[in-house]
């Protein structure tokens, strides 16, 4: 959802910098990247282990979520390019659709209705509803179990390297559009696809 549907990472990413800012810390994007698409509890392991001992994670924390929060509610979210075309086009082919998002539910519901996304989706998997979350697969199995199918028969689409990890390692076909963070050598070695929007992707959906 957030960063490849939803144009939201660049919102969390200027709520977090403020945020840090507030405390009088400078934030090290090279870190914050590391969060991205993953889970609340992974989020702050990643930032104390980083920052250190010092670092007022817990003020930060709901520095961060206050800013954020007040974005959204200031304007919906900006649709990604080439999202409402694609999700339209699923559901005139009548492709079964499901999300698996590391947002709670309260928040990514919020954000897709809001965007007017919520209703594409016959099933949603949100942050917390599965023991483990990505970059762990059981949020894509999860996922495929609500659709009444096998993880192999899905095709999956990711900007962030964390959920990539989860829908690879789930079976999934994956298909990433980066956001924030340029695919590592690392990632490129599942040998995944990768393309520059999801107008491209409907493009390939189309043409196959």
């Amino acid at each position: 959802m957030d960063g490849l549907l939803l144009d939201s990472e660049r919102l969390a990413r200027d709520a977090f910098v403020r945020a840090c800012g507030d405390h009088g810390w400078t934030a090290d994007l090279d870190v914050y990247h590391q969060c991205i698409g993953s889970t609340y509890d992974a989020t702050e392991k990643i930032l104390k282990d980083s920052f250190g001992a010092d670092f007022p994670y817990e003020a930060v924390d709901a520095s961060w979520s206050n800013h954020y929060h007040a974005r959204l509610a200031a304007a919906p979210v900006p649709l990604k390019a080439g999202a409402l075309e694609l999700l339209q086009y699923l559901v005139e082919v009548d492709v079964p659709r499901a999300l698996a998002t590391s947002t709670r539910r309260a928040t990514a519901e919020r954000k897709l209705a809001d965007s007017g996304l919520l209703d594409f989706f016959e099933h949603t998997v949100c942050g917390g509803e599965t023991e483990r979350g990505k970059p762990h697969p059981e949020p894509y199995r999860e996922a495929a179990r609500r659709l009444g199918v096998e993880p192999v028969e899905c095709m999956a689409l990711e900007d962030s390297a964390n959920g990539v990890r989860s829908a690879h390692a789930a079976g999934c076909v994956v298909i990433q559009v980066p956001d924030l963070v340029a695919p590592a050598s690392e990632l490129r070695k599942l040998d995944h696809v990768i393309v520059d929007s999801l107008t491209e992707v409907l493009r390939l959906l189309k043409k196959n």
